[in-house]
């Protein structure tokens, strides 16, 4: 790694490691944000889930990959709510938007019978690293509904630049991964209609 690379990883770092072991007495939460608002009405019925987190994942607190196998967990820089439920909210709003309807269901959901097409995945990596980056590693599936049929299964791997040395920065990065993500599921989606 030459030295240019070195400098920009460790401006943009150093400042949140600190903040990582700086002990507030209020912490602050954060939540993922979707690409829009997304369509109401009806249109093609999509159920996102069910969403399956890397056991390291799967806590309050914001991750900071420090090295190759080395995660940092932030005291006070907290998840708004449950991490799963957050990230198939704003993959189904996406999709919505991506796909041009408001008949996204979040899993689970009542009955299969509004359901044209199910999104499953296993989130292996979702976090800021060292590097400068925000990253996301899912396996992922789409099911024909109602027979459950398996159309496609696929990996998504990924990386968006974090652009300042903020936790909110971080969030915005993973966020904008979670739209690239969406993308790609929209995309399978349209060619198997």
């Amino acid at each position: 790694m030459n030295e240019m690379m070195m400098n920009r990883i460790c401006m943009v770092f150093i400042p949140i490691l600190m903040l990582l072991g700086c002990g507030t007495s209020t912490p602050t939460f954060y939540t993922l944000s979707a690409m829009g608002s997304g369509p109401t009405g009806g249109g093609l019925g999509i159920g996102v889930g069910p969403v399956i987190l890397a056991e390291y994942l799967n806590r309050q607190n914001l991750m900071v990959k420090t090295s190759e196998n080395q995660i940092e967990a932030s005291a006070n820089h907290l998840w708004a709510g449950d991490l799963r439920h957050s990230v198939s909210r704003v993959i189904s709003v996406n999709l919505g938007s991506e796909l041009n309807t408001g008949n996204v269901r979040s899993y689970p959901w009542r009955g299969d019978g509004e359901i044209d097409y199910q999104v499953t995945m296993d989130i292996h990596e979702f976090v800021a690293a060292n590097d400068g980056y925000a990253h996301l590693h899912a396996s992922w599936r789409v099911f024909a509904m109602p027979e459950r049929r398996l159309v496609s299964s696929e990996t998504f791997v990924a990386r968006e630049p974090v652009k300042e040395t903020t936790f909110e920065a971080m969030i915005a990065a993973q966020s904008r991964l979670l739209a690239r993500f969406s993308n790609v599921i929209a995309d399978c989606i349209r060619k198997h209609q």
